[in-house]
């Protein structure tokens, strides 16, 4: 079954969100856990491109953004892939950036929610939450 972590965080900045997403990313990363992160959002998924390449002065997260078109074939060779669309290959580790519970998310071991405090991300976080509660998932709730 899914482990599902929510990350917390005290403020609404969505800088702060993408860098936590970065560190979580990075972590996994290290662990030789390959990494998914989702969002139905575009826009976001291009700062956090560039926010991966640059968080750290000494290092970088290498990542590929991929769509459902060109995921076939994409090599799965980037232990991070951002994409609106579902996953083409397994990966163990999901970041939902995305305002609803991907349909796919039980596919993972582990699926990460960054919550902030910016009132749309906040209460679409409290429904994911909510969500995982009612099917019995283990749920684990960290304020940063």
């Amino acid at each position: 079954m899914t482990k599902v972590d929510f990350y917390v965080l005290p403020c609404e900045s969505a800088d702060t969100r993408l860098e936590l997403v970065c560190k979580l990313a990075e972590k996994a990363v290290r662990a030789k856990q390959p990494v998914f992160i989702h969002s139905d959002d575009s826009q976001l998924l291009q700062q956090l491109d560039e926010v991966l390449w640059a968080f750290r002065a000494t290092s970088f997260v290498a990542h590929s953004v991929v769509t459902e078109i060109d995921a076939l074939d994409h090599p799965d060779e980037d232990p991070v892939h951002l994409s609106q669309g579902q996953p083409a290959y397994d990966r163990r580790v999901l970041i939902n950036l995305a305002p609803e519970v991907p349909a796919f998310f039980s596919r993972f071991e582990r699926t990460l929610e960054v919550v902030n405090q910016e009132p749309t991300v906040r209460d679409c976080g409290r429904d994911r939450y909510r969500f995982y509660k009612q099917r019995g998932y283990p749920l684990q709730h960290h304020k940063m």
